[in-house]
C-alpha cells in the first residue's frame, strides 16, 4: 500500500513539473508575440525594472501599451537604466508585438531614446 501512494506521489510531482515548464515556456521567450516587425512611439508613464524582465507603460495617443524590455542583466549591458528610462520621455520601440488581438503589448528589440539606441537583442533583425 505504501509503494502505490508513493507512486501516485510521484505521478504528480512529474505531471506539476511539466505543466509549471511549459507555463513558463510559454509566456517567456517570443512564442507570444507576432513574426512581424512593429515599431511605435509614445511617452513613458511607468517603469518596473527586475526578474524576469522589465516593463515600461507608454502613453500613445491616448492608450497604454505595455513594453517589455530585457532582463536585469541584459538592460545593465546596453545602458537602460531608471534615470534613462524616466517618466515623461519620448520612447520609440522596435520589435514584436502580441499575437492576441487587441492586446497592446510589446516585446521589444531596440529602443530609442533621445536619438539614443538600445539594442537589447543585436543578434536580431530590427
Amino acid at each position: 500500500m505504501p509503494h502505490v501512494r508513493f507512486t501516485h506521489l510521484l505521478g504528480f510531482a512529474v505531471l506539476v513539473a511539466i505543466l509549471a515548464a511549459s507555463t513558463a515556456q510559454a509566456h517567456h521567450g517570443w512564442a507570444w508575440a507576432t513574426d512581424e516587425e512593429f515599431e511605435i512611439t509614445g511617452t513613458i508613464q511607468s517603469m518596473r525594472l527586475g526578474n524576469p524582465h522589465g516593463e515600461v507603460t507608454i502613453d500613445v495617443d491616448g492608450e497604454a501599451w505595455v513594453v517589455e524590455v530585457g532582463q536585469p542583466w541584459r538592460n545593465d549591458r546596453v545602458g537602460l537604466s531608471k534615470e534613462i528610462l524616466s517618466v515623461g520621455r519620448e520612447m520609440t520601440v522596435h520589435g514584436h508585438r502580441s499575437a492576441k488581438e487587441g492586446e497592446r503589448l510589446v516585446k521589444a528589440e531596440r529602443i530609442v531614446i533621445n536619438g539614443q539606441n538600445y539594442d537589447l537583442y543585436p543578434d536580431r533583425d530590427s
